[in-house]
């Protein structure tokens, strides 16, 4: 199954910063470990990742320095700054708690999880949507 464009924009920059979480890395190797722990279900193109890359360096979430690759070819690495670290911390925490939609006889309701963050359902925590 390939997953939508829409849902690998919005998590793209997440799965950025988590790779670049283990230490500097660069373009190509960002796109081949992305299409890997996917189970070659994702494959970027470049054409989205270095706009991607280049943003997250516009907003100080990761540094870009350039090196040399073992072929003695420049190579641009990007690194994950404490802003980027703190961001992708508080995107996970989102995530953890997000609101869950289940379908019953009724419609949709849209249940949050309980302060355990178990998603056990309450009366007071379940909304209507639809019927």
């Amino acid at each position: 199954m390939k997953l939508s464009k829409d849902l690998v924009a919005a998590s793209a920059t997440i799965m950025v910063l988590r790779i670049l979480t283990t230490g500097q890395d660069y373009g190509y190797s960002i796109l081949r470990r992305i299409a890997a722990a996917s189970g070659e279900e994702i494959e970027w193109s470049e054409g989205l990742l270095y706009p991607l890359l280049h943003r997250l360096e516009r907003t100080e979430l990761i540094t870009a320095t350039w090196g040399r690759a073992d072929n003695g070819r420049r190579r641009k690495y990007y690194a994950i700054t404490d802003a980027g670290r703190r961001a992708l911390r508080e995107a996970q925490e989102l995530i953890a708690r997000r609101p869950r939609l289940r379908v019953d006889g009724e419609g949709y309701r849209v249940v949050d999880r309980d302060r355990r963050g178990r998603g056990g359902v309450r009366e007071e925590n379940v909304t209507r949507v639809g019927s």
